[in-house]
């Protein structure tokens, strides 16, 4: 079995996480970056990309069927693509362009996973992943301003879901993240902690355990300045029983 490194770009917040998620739960797939603007997807593939979902018409472009002409100024450089749209019209055009295959909105599961089980069986050894138990996800592509930034795991201290947004919080600051909290938590899986709707966190930087007005909260991150993350009343005990087993020297009571 193999596995393939992803680039999903997609303008609209919703569809981008939603995809993610089909594309994970196919377990064949890891997702590199979701990105929302040409400008990012070519500073994400320069990390390594077997495939990348491509949306034609991106809001945050000057031109229309921007992922189009994205993937026409890649040439021969561009991993295998899979157009991503509300309309076939541009069947034609993207068969010109080698597009391997074409998922049209709205998502669905099935549609999904046939589409990357056609990819796993057509992907060269050589630019595929081998399933492994070490195999995943390594970094967080996430966005300063229109810059994409990769984030190595063990930097990230916690991300937090705030008004429709994600944002992934590290000893370098905060930065935007292009997915759900759902779908960080499927990609990386047991490396994070949920504590919270809100909140995921690296259990490994939790520097404490308090109480704020009878609710639980966590220290997380610099022990000197740390970010105070809320635990879920119905969380509460589960987060302590989770974070002393990782610890000696308390009694786990």
């Amino acid at each position: 079995m193999t596995r393939l490194r992803a680039l999903v770009l997609e303008d609209e917040w919703g569809a981008r996480s939603y995809l993610v998620e089909l594309l994970l739960e196919t377990a064949s797939v890891d997702v590199v970056a979701a990105v929302a603007t040409c400008e990012q997807a070519t500073q994400a593939i320069a990390a390594g990309v077997d495939v990348a979902f491509v949306d034609v018409n991106l809001a945050g472009e000057m031109q229309d069927d921007a992922g189009l002409r994205w993937i026409r100024e890649l040439g021969a450089s561009a991993p295998s693509v899979v157009l991503t749209t509300a309309s076939d019209r541009h069947g034609i055009e993207a068969y010109a362009l080698g597009v391997r295959d074409y998922l049209l909105k709205p998502f669905t599961a099935a549609r999904v996973a046939q589409c990357v089980e056609r990819l796993v069986e057509r992907a060269p050894s050589s630019r595929a992943i081998a399933a492994s138990p070490t195999s995943g996800v390594q970094r967080v592509a996430a966005r300063q301003g229109q810059r994409v930034v990769f984030v190595r795991l063990d930097e990230l201290w916690a991300f937090e879901a705030s008004s429709r947004l994600t944002y992934a919080h590290t000893a370098k600051g905060r930065f935007d993240v292009d997915l759900s909290l759902s779908a960080l938590e499927a990609s990386l899986g047991p490396s994070l902690l949920r504590v919270h709707r809100s909140w995921l966190v690296q259990s490994a930087h939790v520097a404490g355990l308090d109480r704020d007005g009878g609710e639980m909260v966590l220290r997380v991150g610099d022990p000197d300045r740390p970010i105070v993350v809320p635990v879920a009343r119905d969380r509460a005990g589960f987060v302590r029983e989770a974070l002393l087993s990782e610890s000696v020297g308390l009694r786990r009571s």
